[in-house]
């Protein structure tokens, strides 16, 4: 039975595979665009190695901490993760550093050639995260016999990696993009990735590290823990068969054999799989003109291609069509949110431009406008996650909110694709800009980075919603785990005074978080702003041009805080849940999840929204409205980027990490809070 995930898992690499070598086949430019590429793909290597080391030791140490708990078994399964999500993420890098010279090459030709090669570094980063994720999880569920605490162990892996990475990689990405921006285009008044910048490079450097390496593993996580998440509550039906509803399960007998609620998924996910390929090609040979249109395309037909085949598959398990309405919930909730996040950050309609047009008055009416854009497209997204939840729970319990949840992770393979192309472009405009390869060219690549900026908008949000969701289902595991092993099962009343303060304390957690981020993306990039500052003071004909700056003495400046302020809300997040049931008891914990998910939730949106408005205003004005380039607008604007860039890259991406590695870990140690 589980070789069907395995050839689903076996065939996303093999495309994989074919898709990487057509484009690497491509031109990569002349020797200064090779040059550049070059150099962007060394820093990036570089600084991944140096974070994977740090998160090395951490991993050793949890690993330690576990086996000597006498879970070796869960330890060695949550290595597998953390060495799959670290794969996930430093491949996906290699791939996007690879195409970006070679799309600014494509982009003389025109906008066309430029997304094929573009794409297709997003179509190997989803189809790679979600086969590799697969085919982990697989491996696991063999070797351990589909033991759900074990095989948790491996989603609590692939959170702790794709933490770091996302905490890490924003960081740097964000407080290399602040320096640089402001010092060249506010105070110099020189062009966006122009080559006399010394904080260029680390800045390119950035987007791949933060938002190719991090958005990998993060995506990767939210994937395994969405199917972990359906797998716990699974289990627990068949540790109490008395709890299987045969309106929904059919023959109890018949459930118990043939393990119904672990298998579900798996084959689910294959399915996920082969429609994500259908998609993504599909993307390649339509003949739009606009690449937006393009993407949404193939996002549609993956997601149609998904409910049809997710339909046959329940009905040959010979289940209720319960199942398949709670898992198509999830799926349209999470269309229904990239919808909401497309309205509110793309700058086709009405709230980015009217953002847009508030850059006139000054960089504070700006800021304000769009923090205040970003959380009022919180309403929508909240109301349609409450729905797919209540649908979920009234169809199959909490098992069919955890499929709701899966369902929107469902065809990550395309979502990931769309989402991860971004970067590539934006890669491929700055090489284009320090190449001096003309205006044409940078158009092109600008043009393809402002849809990239709203396909990874409806990413994050995709990513906060399966976070959700996925939270939810843990939530509930950890909940039947505890009552399951307690000779005093534990009920949650909002009279309880050890509930309240756990939902304070967890209310509390995601802004203590984003504070310490935030904090960490400040201190690097003051570090950028004073070495660029000096550069162009001290170095002779730097501002005109007849002297080359030092970009490694703003990479190593990045690396290094993005290293060293990783560290605190990383550790953090691992130690609130272990002191929380420890210290404060199982029933403070549950307070303490409740609470940082409703708040998380919440703050992920906000955050991702605003940050994607704020920077798609300022490209608004860069294509020749309200002024153009160096316009007071202009200049207003590119400050409300710079404040927005460390919300949509940073904080946004972060929060749903936080949110569903303290439930997993939660769940993976609620049998020694019992003890």
């Amino acid at each position: 039975m589980i070789i069907i995930p395995t050839i689903a898992g076996f065939l996303g690499l093999f495309m994989v595979l074919i898709v990487a070598r057509i484009a690497l086949k491509s031109s990569p430019g002349t020797e200064k665009m090779q040059e550049l590429s070059l150099w962007i793909q060394q820093g990036a290597r570089t600084f991944l190695k140096r974070e994977y080391m740090v998160v090395g030791i951490i991993v050793i140490i949890v690993f330690g901490g576990l086996s000597l708990a006498g879970k070796w078994q869960t330890a060695v399964s949550f290595v597998i993760g953390a060495v799959c999500s670290a794969l996930a993420g430093y491949t996906a890098m290699s791939i996007a550093t690879s195409l970006n010279g070679r799309t600014a090459e494509a982009a003389k030709k025109g906008l066309k050639p430029a997304f094929s090669i573009s794409f297709s570094g997003g179509i190997s980063t989803g189809l790679f995260v979600t086969s590799i994720g697969l085919l982990g999880l697989v491996f696991v569920f063999i070797v351990f016999k589909a033991d759900p605490m074990i095989v948790s162990g491996y989603a609590m892996g692939a959170s702790l990696v794709a933490l770091f990475a996302r905490a890490g990689g924003g960081i740097y990405t964000k407080g290399a993009d602040m320096g640089a921006d402001l010092v060249g285009k506010v105070e110099a008044g020189i062009p966006e990735d122009d080559p006399r910048n010394a904080g260029v490079i680390a800045d390119n450097v950035g987007d791949n590290v933060g938002d190719i390496a991090g958005l990998g593993a993060d995506l990767f996580e939210s994937y395994v823990e969405s199917i972990i998440a359906t797998l716990a509550i699974g289990a627990s039906l068949l540790i109490a068969p008395s709890l299987i509803d045969s309106s929904i399960w059919g023959n109890v007998a018949s459930f118990v054999a043939l393990k119904k609620p672990l298998f579900l998924p798996l084959y689910l996910a294959s399915w996920g799989i082969i429609a994500s390929i259908i998609g993504a090609l599909s993307v390649k040979v339509l003949k739009s003109q606009e690449p937006q249109n393009a993407l949404n395309s193939g996002v549609y037909i993956g997601a149609i291609l998904m409910m049809i085949g997710s339909f046959f598959i329940i009905k040959k398990m010979e289940v209720s069509v319960g199942l398949f309405g709670a898992m198509v919930g999830g799926l349209f909730s999470g269309l229904v949110i990239g919808w909401v996040s497309e309205f509110y950050t793309s700058s086709k309609y009405k709230p980015t431009r009217t953002l847009a047009e508030s850059a006139q008055t000054g960089p504070a009416v700006v800021i304000v406008n769009g923090l205040g854009l970003g959380m009022g497209s919180t309403l929508i997204p909240v109301l349609i996650l409450a729905g797919a939840t209540f649908l979920g729970f009234t169809l199959a319990g909490m098992y069919g909110v955890a499929l709701a949840a899966f369902g929107m992770l469902s065809i990550l393979g395309i979502t990931l694709a769309v989402d991860s192309y971004g970067p590539v472009a934006d890669n491929a405009g700055g090489i284009a800009e320090m190449a001096g390869l003309g205006e044409d060219v940078r158009k092109t690549t600008d043009k393809l980075d402002a849809v990239g900026n709203t396909t990874a908008a409806i990413g994050k949000g995709f990513a906060i919603g399966s976070a959700a969701f996925a939270s939810l289902g843990l939530f509930a595991a950890y909940l039947i785990t505890i009552n399951a092993l307690s000779t005093e099962p534990i009920t949650l009343s909002l009279t309880d005074p050890k509930l309240m303060c756990g939902l304070l304390i967890g209310g509390m957690i995601p802004y203590l978080f984003a504070s310490l981020l935030a904090g960490g993306v400040g201190r690097v990039a003051f570090g950028v702003i004073e070495e660029v500052r000096r550069q162009f003071k001290e170095i002779p004909g730097l501002m005109e041009g007849k002297a080359k700056p030092d970009p490694t003495k703003c990479v190593d400046i990045a690396a290094k805080g993005a290293l060293k302020n990783m560290l605190i809300p990383g550790i953090l997040v691992i130690l609130i849940p272990v002191v929380g049931g420890f210290l404060l008891g199982p029933v403070v914990l549950a307070g303490i999840l409740m609470g940082t998910l409703v708040v998380g939730l919440v703050l992920g949106i906000q955050t991702a929204n605003s940050g994607a408005a704020l920077d798609n205003a300022k490209k608004y004005i860069e294509e020749g409205n309200l002024g153009g380039k160096g316009s007071d607008a202009h200049k207003a604007a590119v400050v409300g980027d710079t404040v927005g860039d460390p919300l949509k890259d940073t904080i946004g991406p972060s929060i749903n990490i936080l949110i569903k590695l303290m439930a997993v870990i939660s769940l993976v140690l609620a049998p020694l809070f019992v003890r």
